[in-house]
C-alpha cells in the first residue's frame, strides 16, 4: 500500500534526494522515455501502458514510489507512461546502476514486484465475464494503490472509467454500467475527493 507523505509541492521540488534532483511531472502528463537510463518513482503513481495499431492503450501495470521504469527495461516499441497523480521521479543512468551493488539490488526487488503485478494482470485478462474481471481488479487495485480508510480501500488515484476498461478490455459504457451495479450493491462508492473506496 502507498504511504501519504504531509511534504508540501515546494518543499519536494526543492528536496534533494542523494544528491540527486526531483523531477515533477502533472496528472495526464506523458514521461519521456530514453535508452540511456531509467526513472525511479519517489512520490506519486504512473500508468505503464502500450499503444495497440488501432491507437487503443493497453495496461501493463502500475508504477508506485521506489519503482524503476524506462526503455531499457521493456522489449516494447509502444510502450509509454503517464502519471496519474503529481509525479515526483528520480533519474539514473545505466552506468550508475551497474556500477552500484545497492541499486542493482533494489531494482531486482522491483523489478520482481512488477512480474508479480505483471502475472495478476494476465490473470485477470483470462477471466471470462467481464463483472469477474472487474472484480478481480479492484482487489487487484486495493493491494497496489490501496489506502486504508474506516470505510474499506481508498484507491490513491482516481482512475477514469477508461482507464478501467483498457485494463481489462471492455469498454468505457460497460465499465460505467458495472461500477453503478457495484455502488448500489455496497460493493464500491466514492469519496468527496471522487477516490473510490473498495468496501471490505
Amino acid at each position: 500500500m502507498i504511504v501519504t507523505c504531509n511534504l508540501t509541492h515546494t518543499q519536494l521540488q526543492n528536496e534533494q534526494t542523494e544528491g540527486r534532483r526531483l523531477h515533477f511531472y502533472d496528472r495526464g502528463e506523458e514521461i519521456p522515455l530514453v535508452e540511456q537510463g531509467v526513472w525511479q518513482v519517489y512520490r506519486g503513481v504512473a500508468q505503464l501502458s502500450q499503444l495497440s495499431v488501432n491507437g487503443e492503450e493497453i495496461l501493463l501495470g502500475w508504477a508506485q514510489p521506489s519503482t524503476f521504469f524506462g526503455m531499457w527495461l521493456t522489449h516494447i516499441e509502444s510502450y509509454q507512461v503517464k502519471a496519474l497523480s503529481e509525479l515526483y521521479l528520480k533519474w539514473y543512468p545505466l552506468s550508475e546502476i551497474e556500477a552500484s551493488p545497492h541499486l542493482s539490488h533494489l531494482m531486482l526487488t522491483q523489478v520482481v514486484r512488477r512480474m508479480r503485478q505483471t502475472e495478476a494482470l494476465l490473470a485477470i485478462a483470462g477471466l471470462r465475464r467481464v463483472e469477474e474481471r472487474l472484480q478481480e481488479l479492484l482487489q487487484l487495485l486495493k493491494k497496489e494503490l490501496g489506502q486504508p480508510v474506516p470505510e474499506g480501500t481508498r484507491l490513491a488515484v482516481r482512475l477514469t472509467h477508461q482507464n478501467l476498461a483498457n485494463a481489462i478490455g471492455t469498454t468505457r459504457v460497460t465499465i460505467t454500467r458495472l461500477l453503478g451495479d457495484f455502488q448500489r450493491q455496497g460493493i464500491i462508492s466514492l469519496d468527496s475527493d471522487r477516490h473510490m473506496i473498495v468496501h471490505h
